[in-house]
């Protein structure tokens, strides 16, 4: 005679495969756009971040934590593909990391296929360069739409509509494509983009919890990036005179003058004076600013925070807070990234994971971006992608006080001049020390170099790399270069499962045969770059890009 477990049994089966089921942790990740560490839980005495703050009180604080280059979409694409930039070849703001990398498994994509419902709100990815493979549904946008790809071809988008279509200014601009600066707005915060996401994403953690399957959702916040759009009471949350200026506002004694940039973006918006430097009652407006949308943009993590536990989710519920990069405020003179500098370079991460003994707690060690994707693969059990960049942080979320791994390494293009070689500077930082050697794209010659004492002249005021003393810790850092070669452009067509240039012209310039520099540059927000791009790109000189002179891409005819 067959025997039939007890009702007590068959209680502890189901109970069992019920917790088997609720086993994977769900996980928040959460961006914000140029978000620099003045924040309250990194030590800033005038940041109004209570809502950071209080995810920080349960989270390891990476305090020196590495963006793989200070622009947003190399940034983004690093910690989303857990690959470098000279990997997916996205050094700009023109191409999409399937270009390169046609096989490649996303972060989100990896939880989705070890069954993860993901779902991405705001901007994740930089925006133009959604990636349908990463999500489970359409990427949400707050101005009325929803992006999905054609799984087999990211350029064949498919436009959705929603009802929830909220705009930036409360003002028009002032004869400039981007409007201007910054504004006191009239508006609540969820007339406002970050606010109308905040909003959807507290939507969406009700609508998953219902759903009872794990979650990987990702939101991301515009602000802090340009234009400072904010309430007015985040406005009013700030006093501007304690509002620190900068130490330096030139660039470090000894840099090479291509280490900084022309402030390209911010002279892209409306009442910004051209030349500079930025005056000095216009640059404390703006460094206002800039805190105003900090303390915006914290007051909708908040949201979040508050809905984790409203949901009883937060038992369960990793959560990853990550800036994009820094963000200079007039420091060596310069406005937004674009630079190696500690300060474009180094950026907010918090990671929090239910249940650490530790949580609250600051890690020194110099960590980098790239080694998010196969934390929060190790943190929820999943296996680890071969060839990543990266290296999990677990040890570090055991014991903060860990030693450190190996230096963390950004990296940032540049031009030696007008006409000069196309350089890559890859920047070294270890506990106590940044250099930045600047290589040639094309054979792989040093031309210059910089070292900073980031213990001992955290502002970065002179570089002490051509002292003979310090000479062994550039050849220690110079050890962890990539190989030569790494960063060529490249000469041939971009492979056929990326867009073409040809392809890239008419989606972003459509109906135009030709460019001026304002009309190639108002679809740039890397304006520094952009303008040495259009200068490469313009052969004859005529102050005109033709279509097929950005089909060409700045490489000869004959080539």
């Amino acid at each position: 005679m067959k025997s039939f477990p007890s009702v007590h049994a068959l209680f502890l089966l189901l109970a069992a495969g019920w917790a088997g089921a609720q086993a994977k942790p769900n996980v928040l990740f959460v961006a914000v756009d140029d978000l620099r560490p003045d924040l309250g839980c990194y030590g800033s005495e005038w940041a109004r971040t209570p809502n950071i703050d209080r995810l920080a009180a349960r989270s390891t604080i990476f305090s020196r934590a590495y963006v793989a280059q200070a622009v947003c979409s190399p940034s983004r694409t690093a910690i989303m593909t857990g690959l470098r930039p000279d990997t997916t070849k996205v050094w700009d703001l023109e191409t999409h990391f399937r270009a390169a990398r046609p096989d490649c498994i996303t972060l989100p994509q990896h939880f989705k296929e070890n069954g993860y419902h993901c779902a991405a709100l705001g901007k994740v990815y930089h925006s133009g360069y959604e990636d349908g493979r990463s999500w489970s549904e359409p990427h949400w946008y707050a101005k009325g739409r929803s992006v999905d790809t054609d799984p087999a071809d990211w350029t064949k988008k498919k436009i959705l509509s929603h009802e929830v279509n909220v705009s930036e200014y409360g003002t028009a601009g002032t004869g400039k494509a981007k409007g201007a600066a910054f504004e006191v707005s009239a508006k609540g915060d969820d007339e406002l983009p970050d606010g109308a996401t905040a909003a959807e994403a507290v939507k969406r953690l009700h609508a998953l919890k219902e759903k009872g399957k794990p979650f990987f959702l990702a939101v991301g916040f515009l602000k802090p990036h340009l234009p400072f759009v904010a309430p007015k009471k985040y406005w009013d949350l700030h006093d501007p005179e304690k509002i620190p200026p900068p130490v330096i506002e030139h660039l470090p004694e000894g840099a090479p003058p291509f280490a900084g940039h022309d402030n390209g973006e911010l002279h892209g918006y409306s009442g910004i004076p051209s030349g500079n430097p930025i005056p000095g009652e216009l640059a404390k407006q703006l460094r206002h600013g800039y805190a105003a949308c900090v303390s915006f943009t914290d007051a909708q993590i908040g949201r979040l925070l508050d809905a984790l536990d409203r949901e009883g989710l937060a038992g369960n519920t990793v959560v990853v807070l990550w800036g994009d990069h820094g963000w200079q405020l007039g420091d060596h003179g310069l406005w937004h990234k674009h630079t190696n500098f500690e300060l474009a370079a180094r950026a907010p991460l918090l990671i929090s994971v239910p249940g650490r003994s530790k949580a609250g707690v600051k890690c020194e060690a110099p960590v980098e971006f790239v080694d998010v994707y196969p934390t929060l693969a190790d943190l929820c059990g999943l296996p680890e992608p071969a060839g990543l960049a990266g290296v999990s942080l677990k040890p570090f979320l055991d014991d903060p006080a860990a030693p450190a791994l190996k230096p963390a390494m950004s990296q940032y293009p540049r031009s030696a001049g007008k006409g000069g070689a196309k350089l890559m500077g890859y920047s070294l930082r270890d506990a106590r020390w940044r250099a930045t050697f600047w290589r040639e794209r094309s054979g792989g010659e040093i031309i210059a170099t910089e070292l900073y004492d980031e213990t001992n002249d955290p502002a970065e005021t002179v570089s002490l790399h051509a002292r003979p003393e310090h000479a062994v810790i550039l050849e220690g850092l110079a050890k962890f270069l990539p190989p030569v070669g790494s960063s060529a452009l490249k000469a041939e067509p971009e492979p056929s499962s990326g867009e073409t240039r040809e392809a890239r012209f008419d989606r972003l310039y459509p109906g135009k045969t030709r460019l001026t520099p304002e009309e190639y540059l108002a679809k740039q927000s890397d304006a520094g770059e952009g303008r040495e791009r259009f200068t490469r790109m313009d052969g004859d000189g005529d102050g005109w890009v033709s279509r097929e002179e950005f089909i060409a891409g700045g490489r000869s005819k004959s080539k």
